[in-house]
């Protein structure tokens, strides 16, 4: 999320939260597609994690020189630069640096692939002059958590005292890791559980596809996505499989439930944010929290949503989360794969068949073992690898039914090449890397950053 809203619209039911939920509603027709994802900065002579300032240009420099190129109005936080928005989609800072596009929702793919490139092309630009590169991993492979400068955002204070009071390696997910995303539309309420279910059941095979984490501290570090072990041990309260999406009387009422319950982060107001750690939201709109005594607001509602962090995240979209931060070609793979599944009504009907029989401890089964087998998870009487050959096709159905082309009349399938590649060899990104990393006369590390770089 770029920026932390201010809506001050008064809430006065639980029935008003679940209604903002289902203001998301958009007919087929309007359905749109946003895909987002982090890199993660760097020095490009001694391979050192990038501050927001110092000695040497850091961050923002890096915002303010992109703000320059695109004209895009800066988002500010105690008088600090702290993100960008404009022309639909906006850029944001993860707690370690890591620089994220927000992009804007487009019909095509074509257009979302367009825009990646556009973004890559430019912070490259930038970059370079300050001394800068950019990393395509889901965690940063040398450096230690204790070296990674924080950001300046009010929230991350906040959540860096929070963390450690609710698992063990939640430092670790807001400093070292990074991902990529895909938000998606839903026409109802049974529309969105369809798509939820599905989506949900998915995201551990999205995790073995897209792993690209296996180096920590500088040596392998026995996952292929230790960026989705990470979130194993984050917050129990605000991560999972919810279970509950898979049974009846799934809706928006059913997960505002789910969101009412989980601890708060902050509160924001004007540009102070206020400890809210103490209680839940259903505390607060009872007029029963702990520490504060305001009233909520659709803005408190739409923030609070925003640090709910399920594999699978519901607000006005449905947000995909399962997937590491990876090379340009996959990164637009990942929209492209969850679009041929979801926005065509017979690959969405084919690809639940395939997993509906999954109970509860089925699905976090594959949420656990996905992170360090990969495609090798058990799965039945098959594995995840299997798994994938019926959903990638699936997805590719579902693309050409779209029948959205380029300018040299490809459709959208071909942006599932770089994962049928990973389908057909069984090797994640992960196994790939590590596979490679045999250059006489190079250093390990040395081999990681340029095989990573974007």
């Amino acid at each position: 999320m770029a920026r932390d809203i201010d809506n001050s619209v008064p809430i006065e039911s639980v029935e008003e939260l679940a209604g903002w939920i289902a203001q998301g509603e958009k007919p087929a027709s309007n359905h749109r597609i946003g895909t987002e994802h982090e890199k993660i900065p760097y020095y490009r002579d001694d391979l050192s994690p990038v501050p927001y300032e110092g000695p040497r240009p850091g961050i923002r420099q890096l915002l303010e020189g992109m703000a320059a190129h695109l004209g895009w109005e800066p988002i500010m936080d105690a008088g600090r630069i702290i993100g960008l928005h404009g022309s639909g989609g906006a850029i944001s800072l993860e707690p370690g640096g890591q620089f994220e596009l927000s992009g804007a929702p487009y019909t095509s793919l074509h257009d979302t692939a367009d825009e990646l490139d556009d973004h890559l092309r430019l912070a490259a630009a930038v970059a370079h002059p300050l001394g800068i590169g950019f990393l395509g991993l889901g965690m940063s492979p040398v450096w230690r958590r204790e070296e990674i400068p924080l950001m300046p955002k009010s929230r991350y204070d906040i959540m860096t005292a929070h963390m450690p009071r609710v698992g063990t390696m939640g430092l670790d997910m807001m400093l070292r890791t990074a991902s990529v995303q895909t938000n998606l539309d839903f026409s109802g309420e049974a529309d969105m559980v369809a798509k939820y279910r599905l989506s949900l059941a998915i995201q551990p095979l999205v995790t073995a596809l897209f792993a690209n984490s296996p180096m920590t501290d500088g040596a392998p570090n026995g996952w292929l996505s230790m960026r989705s072990r990470i979130w194993l041990d984050t917050d129990p309260q605000r991560t999972g499989m919810l279970p509950f999406v898979f049974e009846s009387g799934m809706g928006y009422e059913r997960y505002t439930d789910y969101a009412l319950d989980v601890p708060m982060y902050f509160l924001k107001r004007g540009d102070a944010y206020h400890d809210a750690t103490s209680g839940t939201f259903r505390d607060l709109l009872n007029g029963r929290h702990p520490s504060i005594a305001e009233r909520p607001t659709l803005g408190d509602w739409e923030n609070h949503l925003s640090t709910l962090f399920p594999e699978v995240r519901l607000k006005r979209v449905l947000e995909m989360r399962g997937a590491d931060s990876v090379s340009p070609g996959l990164i637009t793979a990942l929209p492209a794969l969850i679009t041929g599944l979801l926005y065509h009504r017979p690959s969405l009907a084919g690809a639940w068949d395939l997993v509906k029989h999954l109970s509860a401890q089925e699905r976090q089964d594959l949420r656990e073992q996905a992170p360090r087998l990969g495609l090798r998870t058990s799965m039945g009487r098959g594995s995840l690898g299997d798994l994938a050959r019926d959903i990638v096709e699936l997805a590719r159905s579902g693309l050409a039914a779209r029948d959205l082309r380029n300018a040299q009349g490809q459709d959208e399938s071909i942006l599932l090449e770089p994962l049928e590649e990973i389908v057909e060899s069984g090797l994640t990104p992960a196994e790939r890397l590590i596979n490679d990393l045999d250059q006489p006369g190079r250093s390990r590390i040395e081999q990681v950053y340029e095989r990573s770089a974007l």
